[in-house]
């Protein structure tokens, strides 16, 4: 039944073109642009384009996939009555869930694979499969942290066009303040202090650290650490009491 249902739903999301367009297409084609125009320069910690860029761009295909085609789903089935046929269906509300989680790891697995091809050649990435393993079980870990965060931010929609509005603005916002379009030390004050509450930006630095082998336990990465665990454990107050209010 599990598998029928996901590959229902991975049928689902490739006959959706905003969703392949806004999670597949945009952040790859961004990364090589953006390649072309800064491939040159050097960025923190002493580490390339690539370095920096490649696990930026993993993440941001990961959420954009999780937000879109995960988190404006749920609010989809709500608002079209979907989620009440499916109270009536034989298939349960658990199995979709779980289909919809493996559907969205296999998509951000597929966006992870597609970057780092990329980079090897395109940006002279190197293959190394210690990094590569632990760059990957950290990318499952965010993985997690940002399906909770994203079903709990969800779970106040109940009209699809205010959720759509909300998804596309704070796209913009992410990608502005998350470290992906340039780094936020240049930015205006105003924006460092708009990033230092944005969990992708924490993600980000830490992802960038795992991938390059240089995450060190100090008072920066504890406090994003502790930051990011801290939105997920409220996450899960959020949606607990959510799933009581339908009962």
């Amino acid at each position: 039944m599990l598998i029928t249902q996901l590959k229902y739903d991975l049928l689902m999301f490739s006959r959706e073109l905003f969703y392949l367009v806004f999670t597949i297409f945009v952040p790859p084609v961004t990364y090589i642009f953006m390649g072309q125009l800064f491939g040159d320069a050097t960025y923190a910690g002493n580490l390339s384009y690539a370095q920096t860029y490649t696990p930026s761009f993993i993440l941001l295909i990961t959420f954009t996939v999780i937000f879109f085609a995960f988190g404006f789903d749920q609010v989809t089935h709500r608002t079209t009555g979907v989620e009440k046929r499916i109270r009536l269906s034989p298939v349960s509300k658990n199995t979709l869930l779980l289909s919809s989680i493996i559907r969205s790891i296999i998509i951000t697995s597929i966006g992870f694979i597609l970057i780092f091809v990329i980079g090897m050649a395109m940006y002279n990435v190197t293959f190394n499969a210690v990094e590569l393993f632990t760059s990957y079980g950290f990318f499952i870990v965010l993985n997690a942290l940002l399906l909770v965060i994203s079903s709990a931010v969800y779970s106040f929609f109940n009209n699809m066009k205010s959720a759509l509005v909300f998804s596309i603005v704070i796209l913009q916002v992410v990608i502005l303040t998350g470290g992906f379009a340039m780094p936020i030390n240049l930015m205006p004050e105003f924006i460092q202090t708009i990033a230092s509450f944005n969990p992708l930006y924490h993600m980000n630095n830490l992802f960038i650290a795992v991938w390059n082998g240089q995450l060190a336990l100090n008072e920066s990465t504890i406090l994003s650490f502790a930051y990011i665990l801290t939105l997920a454990i409220v996450s899960l107050f959020i949606l607990g009491f959510m799933n009581k209010r339908k009962i």
